[in-house]
């Protein structure tokens, strides 16, 4: 793949994900986590999305338990609208860490929290902000679907195994695609891996069985090139990425 995005999943690597950015602009661009509830979330996001050139906010409601109609959550929300070319990844649904699970550490997660029709309301107050939520919805794939046909800047992206279609009888991976493209079109299905940390690296097998359900289900070169890279292209410019880091 020509073009990638990067997570700062730890609060204070915002850094070591800006450096990697400011030396490869034009293959990657920076996202960042961050606790709407801490005391420093505002602070932090404003120096990552504008000292730092990073682009995406990344919110994981369930895992810091601060819902997405929650003023913290807006206000985090309203600095990044006033960055040029930011955006705001939000983990609905389903929330599992490997790297916890494999360390027997507690995951403390309300599953409540990763709502898409929260999240509905916090797009429709930020037009102009485009939201992207992962996996399918992990688990809150109807919600999310209704979330997209109600805000034309909700996203969402095809990233890790989607283990969670599992839990409901009878749905396959090529059955939320299609359902997916049926409901809200190509243009606004970004494809991920997940990839992480090695030895795990660069996850090619969900990228061939994701590719091989998009040839299945006969969509069009066009639209397997709009999910496949055009759709992050035209959200993150490499241009305006480089740009940011010469300001």
């Amino acid at each position: 793949m020509r073009r990638a995005a990067i997570i700062a999943s730890r609060p204070g690597d915002e850094s070591s994900v800006a450096a990697a950015v400011a030396r490869h602009p034009n293959r990657f661009t920076g996202f960042f986590m961050v606790d709407p509830g801490a005391g420093d979330a505002g602070q932090r996001t404003r120096r990552a999305l504008t000292e730092l050139g990073l682009h995406t906010v990344c919110l994981f409601p369930a895992m810091h338990h601060v819902p997405l109609d929650d003023p913290r959550t807006a206000r985090v929300v309203e600095i990044a609208a006033a960055s040029p070319g930011a955006a705001v990844f939000v983990h609905c649904g389903l929330l599992s860490i490997g790297v916890r699970d494999k360390l027997a550490l507690p995951s403390r997660f309300d599953l409540t929290l990763g709502d898409p029709i929260a999240l509905a309301r916090l797009a429709h107050a930020f037009p102009l902000m485009p939201f992207l939520v992962p996996h399918f919805g992990a688990g809150r794939f109807t919600d999310l679907l209704k979330a997209m046909e109600q805000c034309a800047n909700v996203h969402l992206d095809t990233s890790s195994s989607n283990s969670w279609v599992r839990a409901i009888p009878g749905l396959t991976l090529a059955s939320v695609f299609e359902t997916t493209l049926s409901a809200v079109g190509s243009t606004r299905i970004l494809f991920g891996t997940d990839s992480s940390f090695f030895p795990r690296g660069w996850q090619r097998g969900i990228y061939e069985e994701q590719k091989a359900i998009l040839q299945g289900l006969d969509v069009t070169a066009d639209d397997q090139a709009l999910i496949l890279g055009g759709n992050f292209d035209r959200l993150f410019p490499a241009s305006t990425i480089a740009a940011t880091k010469e300001r």
